[in-house]
């Protein structure tokens, strides 16, 4: 490709990051998402850029009349050892890096899953350990229900595509789920550091680049969790590895089939991930073919590649949700799930400039996130781009794949925001050389001068600072949020001697609202619009008239529509301590209502976390009150107990409360009890 060509996609690159991740396009377009916190992260990079990059500067000049300060060639030996076993030396970085990952599972995760994607997703994972696809439905599914899991046709499972619960299920052969993204991430680093010996020829870059791979916070925090970034990423970096070695090769079969094999698997993890780097690899392949079609198998056995563990998905799906094509969370949603401009699962209608204003959000965060740095965390990627003169084959394939992300998800109505702007964690690979690669760039571009000494000397600086400063600052802030899901319910039962019950969660009255709305056959996308848009006690009487006639599916939806009439006037619930409760002013709330509402200021946890639990032969299921009448005559024999924290604070302890038959009858208003 022409030199100028080059030049000109390495600068649209850099204005596309210059655009998406220093300007507050959120913040002017009127309505929909928001960056409130952009005046302080600016003024923060600003500040933090200028002193760094201001030393740096000073220690340059200073250099010039200080010999100690600069070297050249002072770092030679390392990197000569370096080059002579870089496989060794990215094995002894990545072994660093899971102990890195384990540690930081422990201490700032608690080994827990704590987005309810990550806890279905391993809810999932232990049921494909088991041997089955799927679990059997309780009779009454709003005892045990969660937002991301499928209870119809008498089978329970979780939403998402096979390939991420099936990478959990690994750890849940071993009861231990949370050691499958640090070790999966310590792979990905081995194997990047095999990937960067094909993408650039300094020894200095391909290091460096193994290095930012391997502790960028963005990554290591990511590394820490349960998330299906992490394992989709090693196989699209597995497959980047193989497409790398074929296309610096005259024929590579069994690499091709390599590069097929991690497209295909990421594919059944993440597709729309999986999508951004097949469709350039397969372009790229079919090209090479059609130039030389000797090389047809390299292609032939790319697609075999693909198609084996695509297959199995698509098998799975068949399966479960009853057609190949069909993905668990279509079934959960609807069609407002899938990519597109059109009305979100949430009732709000995703467009074009909703899509300028996520990617907006998602650049902005990656700025601090990324690195964590004093500085703008793209600010280096930028200039890098901008000072380039030639790209190779791979940098315009890294490049390609990269904009497909950005596009997807553009398309994509969901703020993906969970350790920091995680739609765009596939982008990490191509941010961390080109990172890498600015020192280098800039030396070329202008000798041994100031600016390649400034570069090194602000990379020292905000290193020192992301170690001792802002680091352990994001992780502390980690440590301490969601603090719910991390209660551990099995080491409770086992302190408070609760053997054999069955354990009444007490949920917040919005939360118990969803769950029977969901069990009276109203799809979750139309659930949320209903709780969003109704006044709850409304719609606690109306789903109580429901339940009581047995009325379900389009004819329950039908008799809730009319009351979004009110849907302007209703506000955030002035009452209740839950803020996703609704309330219509002046509306009259029964003795019932009133006593949920008072319910919730007595405290109230999450029932999703308690999926995952079940020691000593418990059962956990969600309160809801007389209904509980249905969940009673199920468990007859079992001792019951009742778990609420003590009060409405969020820290406050959960405790069991032994309950009797007798004093659930009271409780109710029931003459008698199954």
């Amino acid at each position: 490709m022409p030199a100028v060509v080059d030049r000109a996609f390495a600068l649209l690159a850099a204005a596309l990051i210059v655009v998406f991740g220093f300007l507050p396009w959120a913040n002017w377009i009127p309505g929909g998402h928001e960056a409130e916190w952009y005046p302080i992260v600016i003024g923060d990079w600003f500040s933090g850029g200028t002193i760094t990059v201001g030393v740096g500067l000073v220690l340059a000049i200073l250099s010039r009349r200080i010999a100690w300060l600069w070297r050249p060639g002072a770092l030679q030996p390392l990197l000569a050892g370096y080059d002579r076993r870089p496989l060794v030396v990215s094995a002894a970085i990545a072994a660093v890096a899971m102990t890195l990952y384990l540690v930081l599972a422990v201490v700032v995760f608690d080994t827990k899953p704590l987005l309810i994607d990550e806890m279905i997703q391993v809810f999932q994972g232990r049921t494909f350990a088991s041997g089955r696809l799927v679990r059997d439905a309780f009779a009454y599914p709003e005892f045990f229900s969660g937002m991301h899991l499928i209870d119809t046709g008498g089978s329970v499972y979780g939403q998402f595509p096979a390939g991420g619960p099936a990478m959990l299920a690994l750890g849940s052969l071993v009861g231990a789920e949370w050691v499958v993204g640090p070790v999966a991430a310590a792979l990905t680093v081995f194997v990047f550091g095999w990937l960067v010996q094909h993408l650039d020829s300094n020894p200095g870059v391909r290091l460096g680049a193994t290095l930012l791979f391997a502790f960028a916070p963005f990554a290591v925090f990511m590394a820490s969790s349960h998330m299906n970034h992490v394992t989709v990423v090693l196989w699209l970096v597995a497959a980047m590895a193989c497409l790398a070695r074929v296309t610096t090769r005259d024929r590579a079969p069994w690499a091709a089939l390599g590069c097929g094999l991690g497209l295909g698997v990421a594919a059944t993890i993440r597709p729309a991930d999986a999508l951004a780097f097949a469709l350039p690899a397969g372009v790229w392949l079919l090209a090479r073919t059609l130039r030389r079609p000797a090389r047809w198998p390299d292609l032939m056995l790319s697609g075999v590649g693909v198609a084996l563990p695509v297959v199995a998905m698509l098998w799975v799906n068949s399966q479960t949700t009853g057609h190949p094509l069909l993905f668990g969370y279509t079934v959960l949603w609807g069609n407002a799930h899938d990519l597109g401009f059109h009305g979100a699962p949430w009732g709000d209608v995703h467009t074009p400039l909703r899509g300028v204003e996520l990617l907006n959000l998602y650049f902005l965060r990656l700025q601090t996130y990324l690195f964590e740095s004093p500085f703008a965390s793209l600010v280096p990627t930028a200039l890098a781009l901008a000072v380039s003169r030639r790209l190779q084959p791979f940098d315009r394939y890294l490049l390609i794949s990269g904009g497909l992300i950005v596009g997807l998800y553009f398309a994509y109505w969901h703020d993906g925001f969970y350790l920091g702007p995680r739609f765009m964690y596939p982008l990490v690979p191509l941010l961390v050389l080109w990172t890498a690669r600015l020192p280098g760039l800039l030396r070329e571009r202008f000798g041994d001068g100031l600016a390649n000494r400034t570069a090194a000397y602000s990379y020292a600086i905000a290193a020192v600072v992301v170690v001792a400063v802002t680091g352990p600052i994001r992780g502390t802030e980690y440590a301490h949020g969601l603090l719910t899901p991390r209660w551990d319910a099995d080491a409770a039962v086992e302190q408070a001697g609760v053997e054999g019950a069955l354990i009444l969660v007490r949920e917040s009255w919005g939360a118990q609202i969803m769950a029977r709305l969901w069990a009276r056959g109203i799809g979750r996308s139309e659930a949320e619009l209903l709780y969003r848009k109704i006044d709850t006690c409304i719609l606690e009487e109306q789903l109580s008239a429901l339940e009581a006639s047995g009325v379900s599916g389009s004819a329950a939806s039908a008799a809730l529509q009319p009351f979004l009439a009110d849907s302007a006037k209703v506000i955030v619930s002035p009452h209740s301590p839950d803020p996703t409760e609704r309330y219509l002013p002046a509306a009259f709330y029964s003795d019932r209502c009133r006593t949920r509402v008072q319910d919730n200021w007595q405290g109230f946890t999450l029932f999703a976390p308690l999926l995952l639990a079940g020691g000593r032969d418990n059962v956990f299921a969600r309160d809801l009150h007389a209904r509980d009448t249905l969940l009673l005559a199920a468990f007859p024999d079992r001792p019951i107990y009742l778990l609420k924290p003590e009060d409405a604070r969020v820290a406050s302890p959960k405790r069991f409360y032994p309950v009797t038959r007798d004093s659930l009858r009271q409780a109710w208003g029931l003459e008698e009890l199954p």
